[in-house]
């Protein structure tokens, strides 16, 4: 796919037409040279806006090429001064797409993508395979699918270009149509496509939390690593559908364009306590509200923030509510005043 093939706009340079009259031409030379003049630069500014892709077609091409490309890459995901580094391989192999994106400090947290199944492997859980299309990492999985849908509630600004791990890139800006979601700028590569760096910015535009790659090799053919996946001993996916748990409450108000995507429950062994999930997604963003029985007192809400995630818990009619995304501490407050229960 190319994004960039410019189109021929010969109707554009049409020849002037002379007047046989010479005494005619020589009087209006002034006048002629004028509109000529203004003729050539509005058929220049049409090629250049032709030639120039939309901040959509900048995005449609990331997407592209993070699914067809076989790339090495590795980036750092800083938040609150801190610093964690991952590797990412991408390739294609028998038309099938595997992927591999690892955390290089700390306990291991490892994910594995082979077509249409993401294994999971973590120190302190058993590993697990879901059915899906993308890893669930710091790399939104929105990029990865239909980004159009995401102009629903965010604006696609082409800011301009600049200069990313000594690679030219174009900066895109992602604004949230509303004040309910934070805003995202991606720097693109203008060779590959591919992301070079990703900052989430506040409404009052401070930088709360950025990725920034530190290596990228593209190669003709996928990685030997990813090759030596397919013959791996991986867990077999994960049956049933949570989507099926019914819940004795419920969130009455979400900001537009937040569908659910999960409910589930689950116990926790160290409280001998039993919590319920749901979590919803705008395109771009997970928000995960927990409710838990408890038989403390009521408490006011209080948030804890984490580069650009937000975890804010509160005390009411005998649940402890927690909602866990990376959304304004405001709008986690609506979400768990807007829950009702049964």
């Amino acid at each position: 796919m190319n994004f960039f093939k410019p189109f021929l706009l010969l109707a554009l340079f049409s020849t002037p037409a002379f007047s046989q009259d010479e005494t005619k031409l020589e009087s209006e030379p002034v006048a002629a040279t004028q509109q000529q003049s203004q003729a050539e630069e509005q058929a220049v500014t049409a090629v250049e806006t032709v030639k120039a892709p939309t901040a959509l077609q900048w995005l449609q091409r990331l997407t592209h090429s993070m699914r067809t490309l076989n790339f090495d890459t590795s980036f750092v995901v800083v938040r609150n001064n801190r610093a964690e580094p991952y590797r990412w391989l991408h390739g294609i192999s028998n038309e099938q797409e595997l992927e591999l994106i690892t955390l290089l400090n700390g306990p291991r947290k490892e994910a594995i993508r082979l077509g249409d199944t993401v294994s999971y492997f973590e120190s302190d859980k058993s590993p697990y395979s879901v059915r899906s299309n993308s890893i669930r990492a710091p790399i939104p999985a929105a990029l990865f699918g239909d980004i159009e849908k995401l102009q629903a509630t965010y604006n696609f600004i082409g800011v301009g270009k600049s200069r990313i791990l000594g690679r030219p890139a174009q900066l895109v800006r992602l604004e949230s149509k509303d004040k309910q979601r934070f805003g995202y700028w991606l720097w693109l590569d203008i060779e590959s496509g591919l992301l070079l760096k990703v900052a989430v910015i506040s409404r009052a535009g401070e930088l709360l939390e950025q990725i920034q790659f530190t290596h990228l090799m593209i190669t003709e053919q996928s990685n030997d690593l990813l090759q030596q996946l397919t013959t791996a001993a991986l867990p077999e996916p994960l049956s049933g559908n949570t989507m099926e748990v019914e819940l004795p409450w419920q969130v009455n108000w979400l900001p537009a364009g937040f569908e659910l995507i999960k409910s589930s429950k689950r116990n926790i062994q160290k409280v001998d306590a039993e919590v319920e999930t749901l979590m919803f997604n705008d395109g771009l963003v997970d928000v995960s509200v927990y409710v838990l029985a408890s038989d403390e007192a009521p408490r006011k809400a209080t948030v804890n923030q984490t580069g650009a995630t937000v975890l804010l818990s509160t005390l009411r009619d005998g649940y402890e509510i927690t909602v866990v995304g990376k959304i304004p501490a405001q709008t986690a407050n609506s979400i768990a005043e807007s829950i009702s229960f049964n």
